[in-house]
């Protein structure tokens, strides 16, 4: 049995998340997926949502077999845990494919395969940076309506 480790921050999910995650799972029968903890990305990105909310929003997918919290401290120790057959990467996420490889077998994880799943070639907000600024750039308009406001037709 194929066991997958798919990871990111998850922070506002959209389209380019379910495509990457669903890929993902073709990939092998199980599908583990590593949410990145606020205190290593909070200096490089505005989150909007907690590590724990983000957590349980990924693990109530269909494709995802479970969602854990990422590690305090060494980027392997998810792979000690999980014990993927499998890790992929996101089109975006900033990792070279054979460097990763390399630092994989030097930590003693014989036999795992690192995939890179592509750009999900989709209109509209793909990626949370994005969703983000459009969110910024409408403050101060009405963006969103109480039932009482809304006209049904």
């Amino acid at each position: 049995m194929k066991r997958v480790m798919a990871q990111g921050v998850f922070d506002i999910l959209h389209s380019g998340h379910l495509y990457y995650l669903s890929e993902s799972a073709k990939l092998g029968e199980e599908l583990h997926v590593v949410i990145a903890r606020d205190s290593r990305i909070k200096d490089r990105k505005n989150i909007f949502m907690e590590e724990n909310e983000r957590r349980e929003i990924v693990e109530a997918m269909e494709m995802v077999n479970s969602a854990i919290l990422g590690s305090e401290g060494s980027l392997f120790d998810s792979v000690k845990k999980i014990e993927p057959d499998i890790i992929t990467l996101g089109y975006d996420q900033e990792f070279d494919i054979n460097l990763l490889e390399d630092q994989l077998r030097e930590a003693g994880f014989i036999g795992i395969e690192v995939v890179r799943v592509k750009k999900y070639e989709r209109e509209g907000l793909r990626s949370s940076s994005r969703i983000k600024g459009n969110i910024r750039s409408k403050e101060g308009e009405e963006i969103f309506f109480s039932r009482k406001e809304r006209k049904i037709s």
